[in-house]
């Protein structure tokens, strides 16, 4: 079966209001005392989703004249590109859908997933912000059975056009200097919190951020004092927390919990949810 289903989000472009507005899954209760976010490449899965897709190439390698083309900030026009070769060299849907469903969870995701689905209705909002794409990420959360734990999903959009190829798209346009063109992630962590608060009424007790990579960094700064940013240990995201706290005391300001195994984060939460 396809990795779509009851997932369809347009990339919000003002003029695509309507349309994205009637996309929004069903009414995510008002009551919920705690929203956390997850990136997917390098957090929930052990691996770059999109370095793994051209596991499906034959040859499992693509060519110089095709890697060349990669430019620095723009790596969603670089994959549009990876995904035209795929299609051309016969890879198809059930080829690529097949790479996706083998990537590994990173160490005590699953338990953290299960953590999370254990808890009682109003105590977590579960959102996943990803530069991947829809159609990588459902593939693997139907696969394991978690796509009923995230109640959005913000990424690039991909869908099979007619003629097999994967078409992706950019998710937005903003100006932040840090972030790849196609996506900044505390643009859309911010709208979605100050959004959320308008329509519930009041603030979330605590927001969580699980992340890896640099532009993991940019939404967990955008955190409050009473919030958790959850950086993988060692990996970029991390790092760039480390040197801010030297460069800039003060500048970020979520309590920092470093995660080897994603079961150091359900230890954390389970104290949290207790308070």
């Amino acid at each position: 079966s396809s990795c779509f289903g009851d997932f369809t989000l347009a990339p919000p472009r003002t003029s695509l209001r309507s349309e994205i507005m009637a996309s929004h899954p069903a009414h995510i209760s008002p009551d919920k005392r705690f929203l956390i976010f997850f990136d997917f490449d390098e957090t929930i899965v052990d691996e770059t989703s999109d370095d793994m897709v051209v596991q499906a190439v034959p040859g499992q390698h693509l060519p110089g004249w095709l890697t060349d083309t990669y430019q620095p900030g723009r790596y969603n026009e670089y994959m549009q590109r990876v995904l035209a070769y795929l299609a051309e060299q016969g890879v198809t849907e059930s080829d690529i859908r097949s790479v996706m469903e083998k990537i590994p969870a990173t160490p005590g995701m699953l338990t953290l997933f299960q953590f999370l689905r254990n808890r009682p209705a109003k105590d977590f909002e579960v959102i996943l912000v990803s530069d991947a794409n829809t159609y990588f990420i459902e593939c693997w959360l139907r696969r394991v059975g978690a796509r009923q734990l995230f109640h959005r999903i913000f990424s690039n959009p991909a869908t099979f056009n007619k003629d097999g190829r994967l078409v992706l798209r950019p998710f937005h346009s903003h100006d932040c200097p840090r972030c790849p063109d196609n996506m900044c992630k505390q643009v859309i962590v911010k709208d979605y919190v100050a959004r959320r608060t308008q329509e519930r009424g009041r603030p979330y007790q605590r927001i969580f951020y699980v992340g890896d990579g640099a532009n993991d960094f940019c939404p967990a700064l955008s955190l409050g004092p009473r919030d958790v940013a959850f950086p993988r240990r060692d990996f970029p995201m991390h790092r760039l927390i480390t040197e801010t706290h030297e460069a800039q005391p003060g500048e970020f300001k979520a309590v920092t919990v470093p995660w080897v195994s994603a079961e150091d984060v359900v230890q954390r939460l389970r104290k949290l949810v207790a308070d």
